[in-house]
C-alpha cells in the first residue's frame, strides 16, 4: 500500500475512536502537490480534496474532474472578490465565505452556472485583526442575509482558531454558535488538532501535511 494510502487510513481510524458515527469527511488538502503525488489516494476512492488557489486549483482538476464526477473540491483558502466567480466554477464547497459582497459575487455567479454551491461562513473566532472572517456576533445576521437574501446553501460554520495551543476553547464556542444556527456540518480541525476538533462536533476536517506530507 502506497505511504499515502496508509496515512489516510491511520487517520480514520483515529477519528473511529473518537467518533464512530461515520458522519466525518476528511478534506485532503492536496494545495501545492501535484496531481502526480495526489494520485494514489484517488485511485484509493478518495472523494474531498482542498485547494487554496483558484488557478492552481482550475489547473489541476479540470480535466480529471471530466471523468471522475464524484470528485468534490474544496476552497480552503481565502478567496478575493475577484476571484469569486472564477471559483464557482471550480469549486464544490467554499470554506471561506467572510463578506457581503463575497456573498453577493458568488451567489450570482452560481446562479449564472446553474450550479448549487455549499458553503461554509467563515468566523473569526479569536478577533485576530489578521484574519478574515464574520466576527462571531455578526454572524447570525449574516447567515440570514446569505439564506433568506441571496438564497445560498449554508451548510456550516468554519474557523481556523488562533495558534495559542488554546484551540479546544475556540473549537467550543464555535460548535455552540454552529448548533444555535441548527447547521449540521462544521468545518474546523486541522493535522495538528483535528483530534481536539472532533470533541466538538467537526464534520469536516482539512488536514494536508499529514497525509501529504510536509509541502517543500
Amino acid at each position: 500500500m502506497h505511504n499515502i494510502v496508509e496515512r489516510f487510513e491511520k487517520i480514520k481510524l483515529n477519528i473511529k475512536k473518537v467518533n464512530s458515527a461515520n458522519n466525518v469527511k476528511i478534506v485532503a488538502v492536496s494545495k501545492t502537490f501535484s496531481l502526480a503525488h495526489i494520485k494514489p489516494l484517488i485511485e484509493h476512492g478518495h472523494t474531498h480534496y482542498g485547494e487554496n488557489k483558484v488557478q492552481e486549483a482550475e489547473v489541476k482538476w479540470s480535466e480529471i474532474k471530466k471523468n471522475k464526477k464524484d470528485l468534490k473540491i474544496h476552497m480552503v483558502g481565502g478567496l478575493q472578490s475577484n476571484k469569486a466567480k472564477k471559483a464557482a466554477e471550480i469549486f464544490d464547497y467554499i470554506h471561506s465565505l467572510d463578506s457581503q459582497k463575497l456573498a453577493d459575487i458568488l451567489s450570482n455567479a452560481q446562479e449564472n452556472l446553474n450550479k448549487s454551491i455549499k458553503y461554509f461562513i467563515q468566523v473569526n473566532i479569536g478577533k485576530e485583526i489578521q484574519k478574515s472572517g464574520i466576527p462571531y456576533d455578526e454572524v447570525d445576521a449574516f447567515y440570514t442575509y446569505c439564506t433568506k437574501e441571496k438564497k445560498m446553501d449554508i451548510i456550516g460554520l468554519m474557523t481556523i482558531p488562533p495558534n495559542d495551543n488554546n484551540s479546544k476553547k475556540y473549537f467550543q464556542s464555535l460548535s455552540e454558535l454552529n448548533s444555535s444556527l441548527d447547521l449540521k456540518e462544521l468545518s474546523m480541525g486541522m493535522s495538528a488538532d483535528y483530534l481536539d476538533a472532533l470533541q466538538y462536533k467537526a464534520t469536516y476536517l482539512r488536514i494536508g501535511s499529514l497525509i501529504f506530507g510536509n509541502r517543500s
